[in-house]
C-alpha cells in the first residue's frame, strides 16, 4: 500500500545519541574512580593491608552508590538517549556490584582491626559498632542494601507486586543517607584535605539533586503546568481501550512519538497505582492518547474512567523514537497491542517504511483502520500477519520475503517478550546491524 512519496529524512548524526550518552556515563564513572583513587593514595597507608583494602572498597562503594542514584534519576537527557529499560538494567547490575563491594568493605575492615587487636572478628565488629561513631549506621545501611538486593533477585522480583517491591526499594534512600553520615564520621579520605571534602560533598550533592530533579521536581512542575484530565474513553475492541488526555500548553510538553508515561488516574481507588502506557498517537500539542489492553484489574479500570478525571503523568520516558534512526528506510514490527508506540512512530517517519503487525487473528488487530489510512496517505507498506505463535511467521525466510532489503533499514520492534525475542533472533540471522535495531522493554524498577 504505497501512495505518496515524502521527503527524505535528514542524514543521521555522525555520533549516535546512545553512543554519546553511554560514553558520557562510562567517562563520568571512570574519571571519578580515578579521583577517588588519588584521594585514597594521598590519605596515606598507615594501616595493615586488610584495613587498606577495606578503606578502598568503602570508597568505591560510596562512588557506586552515588552512580546508582544517577542511573535512576530519570533525567530527560539520559532517558531519551539510552532509555529507562537499559538504565534500569545497568542500575540492577551496578547494584549487585555495590552489594559485594559493601560486603568486602565490612569484612576487610572487621578482620583488619581484629588482626591488630587480637579480638574475634564478631567481637571486633560489635566493639566497632559500640565505640566508633557512624559504624552502627553503616551496619544498618548494609542490612538495608542486603534486603533490597534480596528482593531484587529475579526469583523474588517475579513474586512481588510492583507496589510492594517499590516500597521496599525506597529503603535504599535511607541506606544512602546512613552511608553518607558514616563516611563523614569516620572516613579518613573524606577529611584528608579540603579538596577531598569538597569533592565528596559535591559528588553526593549532585547525585541527590539529580534524583530530586528527575523524580520529583520535573514531574510536579509539568503536572502543575499542564493540568491533565481525561477527555474521552473510547473502546477499540472488547479488550482494548483508548484514553484521550487533554490539558494546558501541551505544545510545551517535550513528548515524542514512541515514548511512554507513567500514568496515575486520580480516582479514589487507583490514585496510588502507576502504569506505563505508550502514546498511541504522535503528540499534536492539543491532546495525548494512550491505548491499553484491559488485562488486569488496573488496566480494566481504564474502561470506566470518567471524562474530567484528573491525571498525574510522569514522563515522557523512553528512547524508542526517531532520534535514533540511522538509515533512510524503516521496518516496524509490532505484536498485538505493541502496535501502540509503532502507530505513533508512523506519524513522525519520513522515507519509505514497511509496517508488519503480528496478531493471532484479525479481531486482535487494534487500530488497524488508522494504520490503513496512514498507509494510504504515506509511503508505507502495511502487512497484517495472522495465525498462532507456531510456526513462526516472522522467521528469517518469511521476513526476508516480506522485506528483502531488511539489512538496509532501521528496525523498530515492539511486542510481547517472546515475540520480541524471536524477531531479534531473526534480525540477527538476516545480518541486520545491531545499531539499526531499536526496541524497548517497559520497566518501573528503580
Amino acid at each position: 500500500m504505497t501512495t505518496v512519496q515524502t521527503t527524505a529524512p535528514p542524514p543521521p548524526p555522525a555520533l549516535r545519541p546512545a553512543v554519546v550518552a553511554r560514553a558520557g556515563l562510562y567517562g563520568v564513572l571512570g574519571l571519578n574512580a580515578g579521583v577517588v583513587t588519588v584521594f585514597f593514595v594521598q590519605a596515606g597507608f598507615g594501616s595493615n593491608a586488610l584495613i587498606l583494602l577495606g578503606r578502598l572498597t568503602g570508597l568505591y562503594a560510596a562512588l557506586l552508590m552515588a552512580f546508582q542514584l544517577l542511573l535512576v534519576a530519570r533525567l530527560p537527557w539520559l532517558d531519551r538517549r539510552i532509555g529507562m529499560d537499559r538504565l534500569t538494567s545497568w542500575h540492577r547490575r551496578v547494584g549487585f556490584g555495590l552489594l559485594w563491594t559493601l560486603l568486602g568493605h565490612a569484612v576487610f575492615i572487621t578482620f583488619g582491626y581484629a588482626e591488630l587487636s587480637a579480638m574475634d572478628p564478631v567481637d571486633q565488629l560489635v566493639d566497632l559498632a559500640g565505640t566508633v561513631e557512624g559504624v552502627l549506621r553503616a551496619i544498618v545501611a548494609l542490612g538495608l542494601i542486603l534486603v533490597v538486593g534480596t528482593v531484587s533477585a529475579r526469583l523474588a522480583r517475579r513474586r512481588l507486586a510492583y507496589e510492594t517491591w517499590h516500597f521496599v526499594h525506597l529503603y535504599t534512600y535511607v541506606a544512602v543517607v546512613l552511608a553518607f553520615t558514616h563516611q563523614v564520621a569516620v572516613g579518613s579520605t573524606f577529611t584528608a584535605s579540603a579538596a577531598a571534602t569538597a569533592y565528596w560533598y559535591t559528588l553526593w550533592g549532585a547525585a541527590l539533586a539529580s534524583v530530586a530533579v528527575g523524580r520529583l521536581v520535573l514531574p510536579v512542575r509539568r503536572n502543575l503546568r499542564h493540568r491533565l484530565r481525561v477527555a474521552a474513553v473510547v473502546p477499540e475492541s472488547d479488550t482494548v481501550v483508548s484514553v484521550h488526555i487533554t490539558g494546558r500548553d501541551l505544545d510545551r510538553l517535550p513528548a515524542r512519538a514512541g515514548q511512554f508515561f507513567l500514568w496515575r488516574f486520580l480516582t479514589r481507588d487507583r490514585w496510588w497505582q502507576a502504569n506505563p502506557f505508550s502514546l498511541s498517537a504522535a503528540p499534536d500539542g492539543r491532546t495525548l492518547r494512550l491505548t491499553a489492553k484491559t488485562a488486569g484489574d488496573g488496566t480494566a479500570a481504564l474502561r470506566h474512567l470518567k471524562a474530567g478525571t484528573r491525571v498525574f503523568a510522569e514522563g515522557p520516558y523512553g528512547a524508542f523514537t526517531t532520534l535514533h534512526r540511522t538509515r533512510p528506510g524503516t521496518l516496524l514490527v509490532a505484536g498485538g497491542v505493541g502496535i501502540t508506540p509503532i502507530r505513533a512512530l508512523v506519524e513522525e517517519l519520513d522515507g519509505h517504511a514497511v509496517l508488519i503487525h503480528r496478531v493471532a487473528g484479525v479481531e486482535d488487530a487494534v487500530l488497524h483502520d488508522e494504520l490503513r489510512e496512514l498507509a494510504r496517505t504515506r509511503d508505507i507498506e502495511l502487512h497484517l500477519v495472522t495465525g498462532p505463535a507456531t510456526p513462526d511467521r516472522l522467521a528469517p525466510p518469511e521476513l526476508a520475503r516480506l522485506v528483502p532489503d531488511v539489512a538496509e533499514r532501521d528496525v523498530f520492534v515492539c511486542g510481547p517478550p517472546g515475540m520480541t525475542a524471536a524477531v531479534l533472533r531473526t534480525l540477527r540471522a538476516l545480518g541486520v546491524p545491531r545499531k539499526q535495531i531499536h526496541f524497548e522493554r517497559f520497566s518501573l524498577a528503580g
